[in-house]
């Protein structure tokens, strides 16, 4: 990968995420000037030697003022802005002090279920569902009243289900994996034929850091995510041989049903991961043209199962969404 002929003063607030990391190293390859905000250091998803670290609790307004005191910055990506309480400081906060403000966004916000795909940046947004993606929308609409009104330099970022070797995709995620093994059934929302993107946060980072500090994305939105659309009973059952089980049980239980019987879980499942969602990025490859998913899940799963295996501390269960499954299974098994 050649570095940059532009190199740029880049800042990540929170760059040890699983979203964020992949970015945070790709830009530092590229020969950016990297600087990162975050609450603490990550042993988990380290930063590269490269990269300045600035600490601050990012909801903390005095101390990142302090820990910002006088900086500009090219670019700004936002990886920790949930309200648009959290977007009005920003938009004080960095006003005159950067080039573009790249805002996180999620493509659980657009329409669900979406009318027609592939889904595109113009596809309507909203969720009936879930607070989370309401609160996205609503993040949205003040950055480009912001734009509109005042020309503060926002670029917003629409990803879907991104993951690295620690975030498992399913409903139950470890749990799923640890139901496999022991040969109880695993639940599937649906029938389990419908498509979900999943992509990788490598993958997204090459969009991202193409986006970062480039003028021909402010005032603009872009979706950033993988064609690899696999169906669900796909995606239990790449986990499930890769976890060494070849013939995985199966449940499949109507979204609703799941919904009623583990509120925790049901706002991110109907609002989300329930309907198909297929996606086109043309907009994007037509500005950042290196932008060229590779990484599919059939083949990223064995690093994560790998990774947990190595890792027993993180093999937790979650005893509460496991009984839950039972009463589902059992349920589903006696109509």
């Amino acid at each position: 990968m050649a570095t940059t002929r532009n190199p740029q003063d880049l800042l990540f607030i929170g760059g040890s995420g699983i979203i964020s990391h992949a970015s945070v190293h790709r830009a530092v390859r590229l020969g950016h000037r990297v600087t990162v905000l975050n609450r603490g250091r990550s042993s988990l998803r380290p930063l590269p030697d490269e990269v300045e670290t600035l600490t601050a609790d990012v909801h903390d307004d005095a101390a990142v003022d302090e820990a910002l005191a006088g900086r500009e910055f090219d670019a700004v990506a936002q990886f920790f802005a949930f309200t648009p309480e959290h977007v009005a400081r920003d938009v004080a906060r960095f006003a005159g002090r950067t080039g573009q403000y790249v805002f996180i966004s999620s493509a659980s916000a657009y329409q669900t279920p979406p009318s027609r795909m592939p889904v595109t940046e113009s596809t309507p947004l909203r969720n009936p569902f879930w607070d989370y993606s309401r609160a996205k929308i609503a993040c949205e609409d003040l950055l480009v009243a912001e734009y509109r009104d005042h020309g503060f330099p926002a670029t917003i970022v629409r990803p879907s289900h991104t993951y690295d070797r620690t975030l498992i995709p399913t409903t139950g995620g470890w749990t799923d994996v640890a139901r496999f093994r022991a040969g109880k059934p695993v639940i599937v929302h649906g029938d389990g034929t419908t498509q979900w993107t999943l992509t990788h946060t490598a993958d997204f980072a090459v969009g991202f850091t193409g986006l970062m500090g480039n003028p021909l994305a402010v005032g603009d939105t872009f979706q950033i995510m993988g064609t690899h659309a696999p169906t669900w009973d796909q995606i239990y059952t790449w986990l499930a041989r890769a976890a060494g089980v070849d013939a995985p049980d199966l449940v499949h239980v109507a979204s609703e049903t799941i919904a009623r019987a583990l509120p925790d879980v049901g706002p991110g499942l109907l609002g989300d991961k329930a309907h198909s969602m297929v996606f086109d990025c043309s907009k994007l490859k037509a500005l950042v043209p290196e932008f060229n998913p590779a990484i599919t899940y059939d083949e990223a799963v064995a690093e994560q199962i790998a990774w947990y295996d190595a890792h027993p501390e993180r093999q937790v269960v979650d005893e509460d969404l496991d009984a839950g499954f039972d009463r589902l299974a059992a349920h589903a098994r006696s109509l």
